[in-house]
């Protein structure tokens, strides 16, 4: 049987890239992630947009990005869009996620990042199916946490399936044991795509506000926050007939893109390529000026010590647990965000 021509780069949908993005350290990622689109994906056609909250009493200070930024950001290609946070604000910022795609255009498939992400391959070429949301997989068993006599993982998920509608069934993933946490569907909120950024988003809304302000009894006893945009989120994606992403979608948490989250684990635990994005995407001068007023990136990326971290591990026999890798950057003095 012949196989169908593999799609080329241009024969798929051009979609646009969000970011989110205020005042204070987002507003230093979301400029190196611009710069790392820009350097490792120059034919990206879609537009990369920057959601930026505005000035509200859900605010203690005004959220909006410093002049000198916007700037170098739009020198970048990027166009911010202000939205307003109805919703959420300072008490819940993952709720920019939600209430920004609300302010994207319509109808246009989108791919969301989170902003201390870097792109280090050819993003153009992933080829994302925009009618099946995805999202991303790089995440640890942090919801819900199980009581000794409370409902189990499966009671717990299939009390918001069944509370919404949806096929709980459809999103077990059969090749792990009732009750291993990775048999229930559960995402990392830090990449997530949908065919078009409003209805996706109104209905993320939708099921987080429901969750937050009227939970199922399974769901007395466990911590919403700051949990809720992930609790939601398989919900939503199964609600558009999505689910886990497929090889297809390997680049990305792989060679595409780098959810890379604090400067000194990544310097521990991240990829030789992300490094030398990180430091290449950052050097130029116009780039530089701005990120070293951000301390951490100054510290890490300028002045050495990120090296410094990343002289003190073994990428091939790093430790299981997170945290004992910030133990040993914190007991080295070099922990910082």
């Amino acid at each position: 049987m012949t196989k169908p021509p593999r799609k080329s780069a241009k024969s798929r949908p051009d979609f646009n890239i969000v970011i989110v993005a205020q005042s204070g350290r987002l507003s230093y990622e979301a400029l190196l992630f611009a710069a790392s689109l820009r350097q490792s994906d120059p034919d990206f056609s879609g537009k990369l947009y920057i959601a930026e909250p505005q000035p509200s009493d859900r605010w203690p200070n005004d959220p909006r990005i410093k002049p000198h930024i916007r700037e170098a950001l739009d020198a970048l290609g990027a166009e911010i869009v202000p939205f307003e946070n109805r919703h959420f604000g300072h008490d819940y910022p993952n709720g920019n996620k939600i209430e920004a795609l609300l302010s994207l255009p319509e109808g246009q498939p989108f791919v969301f990042f989170d902003t201390d992400t870097v792109i280090t391959g050819n993003l153009s070429e992933v080829p994302f199916d925009f009618n099946r949301p995805a999202a991303s997989m790089k995440r640890e068993n942090t919801w819900p946490k199980v009581e000794l006599y409370g409902p189990g993982y499966g009671a717990t998920w299939q009390s918001l399936y069944d509370k919404f509608g949806l096929d709980y069934a459809a999103s077990l993933d059969l090749s792990h044991p009732d009750e291993y946490w990775q048999r229930y569907m559960y995402f990392n909120a830090g990449w997530f795509f949908g065919a078009c950024p409003r209805a996706f988003g109104q209905r993320f809304l939708e099921y987080a506000l429901t969750i937050r302000d009227d939970r199922p009894k399974a769901l007395v006893c466990q911590e919403l926050f700051p949990w809720l945009d992930q609790i939601a989120l398989p919900l939503v994606i199964s609600s558009f007939g999505g689910g886990r992403p497929g090889p297809e979608l390997a680049g990305l948490d792989g060679d595409v893109s780098c959810h890379w989250r604090i400067l000194p684990l990544a310097y521990a635990r991240e990829s030789d390529r992300v490094i030398d994005v990180i430091e290449s995407a950052s050097a130029p001068n116009k780039i530089k000026k701005i990120l070293k007023e951000y301390d951490p990136m100054k510290r890490m990326i300028y002045q050495g010590r990120g090296q410094k971290v990343r002289d003190m591990f073994d990428r091939d026999a790093l430790p299981r647990r997170e945290q004992k890798i910030r133990n040993q950057i914190k007991r080295e003095g070099f922990w910082m965000r």
